[in-house]
């Protein structure tokens, strides 16, 4: 049978997107029935060498023969750990099958072998609670039968191999939970190194944007100033505002291309963002849910700025789903206002259905409420979150939005 590496870190397309080392369903599936790997090898080797020269020292010491009959089926014995990986309860069986045939036809003193302490340190290791303890249940009886040869006595022997068992099952929870841990660790470290990295493409992006449309702004300017009257220096500022906005491009282009390292491709295109044209949906789904809720737009609709838009959407969508958890039961008005320089949107609701328990998270804690503050910050505007005087919860955003160009690409309308 082939011998496989264990080492599944070189894993490619979908497999490569997951952590190193960490083994799904469908890689057990796909597994041969009896796959093993260099190590369980070494280690099959030592077990057998083991109790062969474990038994034929107690042969030579209490005058029996060394039968080859005895050799084989403790060489088996250590064979059997090949396959202790993929199928470690059948081979603990066939262990204590091939140790319960030695100990009839070969009659000997009580002992515990090392094929024993590996297939029951691979049960514990791999299977659950219930599966050790019936397998260490097993172990400690089967292990004791024998044709009657030896000085020790019964309650000796069992005692021994008990301890025998506990030991190694105890070995195997210990171990078991030192992996466990040691995988949690690095999980953590590998999240941790994730966002700082995302932290430091977001300066890296900062940074671009604020240092080329700062340039680009200003070329701008003097293009304009300079294009009656000197129509060479309007050109060289064109020429340096291209330059410009054509490496901005390329370096925006080559932090995005990092961020989806390692993304599968899309199969259809992405949907579009939704916007303020969307509320109706989401309040339609917040009435359907059970929060009767109320919609109204003051001053002329007009198509927004994508990125505002998509904030003004987010901020009724999570405030209304505060509203659900937070006071089921309670009445929500969602009103969105246009102004000439920009857009307001307050989510109130009246907390009438609210019931006893833990009260409502304040301005500023929870993730709902800093993601919020994190647009409405990166758009310019202000947040106001908290709880009204009368009872119930008001979440009010002012965002700046000039008008789009054209009035077309500001948002989808449905």
């Amino acid at each position: 049978m082939p011998m496989r590496s264990e080492d599944r870190t070189g894993t490619t397309g979908r497999e490569g997107a997951r952590a190193p080392g960490r083994r799904t369903r469908w890689d057990r599936v796909r597994e041969p029935a009896f796959a093993w790997t260099r190590s369980d090898a070494l280690l099959a080797i030592g077990t057998a060498a083991n109790d062969l020269i474990g038994f034929s020292l107690g042969a030579t010491e209490d005058g029996r023969p060394l039968t080859v009959s005895a050799v084989v089926l403790v060489v088996l014995g250590g064979a059997c750990v090949l396959g202790r990986r993929a199928r470690p309860v059948t081979v603990l069986c066939a262990v204590l099958a091939l140790g319960v045939a030695l100990n009839l036809t070969t009659p000997q003193g009580t002992h515990f072998s090392a094929a024993f302490a590996v297939a029951l340190y691979t049960v514990t290791r791999l299977r659950g609670p219930a599966v050790t303890a019936a397998a260490a249940l097993a172990t400690v009886p089967l292990t004791l039968i024998s044709g009657g040869h030896g000085e020790v006595s019964v309650l000796t022997g069992v005692l021994s191999n008990t301890v025998a068992v506990l030991l190694v099952v105890g070995t195997g929870l210990l171990v078991r939970r030192w992996q466990q841990e040691a995988e949690a660790r690095r999980t953590l470290l590998a999240d941790r190194a994730v966002a700082e990295e995302r932290r430091r493409i977001a300066r890296e992006l900062h940074d671009i944007v604020a240092h080329h449309i700062t340039t680009m702004q200003l070329m701008a300017g003097g293009a304009r100033a300079n294009l009656a009257h000197d129509p060479e220096a309007a050109r060289e500022a064109l020429v340096t505002l291209e330059g410009s906005g054509r490496m901005a491009l390329g370096e925006m282009r080559q932090l995005l291309d990092v961020l989806r390292a390692g993304e599968e491709p899309e199969q259809v295109p992405p949907e579009p963002q939704p916007g303020a044209g969307d509320l109706g949906r989401i309040i339609t789904e917040s009435r359907l849910a059970g929060t009767p809720t109320e919609f109204t737009v003051h001053g002329a609709a007009r198509p927004l700025p994508p990125t505002v838009g998509l904030t003004v959407f987010r901020i009724v969508q999570e405030a209304l789903t505060n509203a659900r958890k937070h006071a089921g039961g309670a009445r929500a008005h969602v009103r969105l206002t246009y102004r000439p320089e920009g857009v307001d949107v307050e989510v109130r609701d009246d907390g009438a259905g609210a019931r006893p328990g833990p009260a409502r998270p304040a301005a500023g804690s929870g993730y709902g409420l800093i993601g919020m503050r994190e647009r409405v910050a990166l758009q310019g505007g202000t947040l106001e979150a908290g709880a009204c005087d009368g009872g119930g919860f008001r979440v009010a955003a002012v965002l700046p939005a000039g008008a789009v160009p054209g009035g077309r690409g500001g948002e989808r309308r449905g």
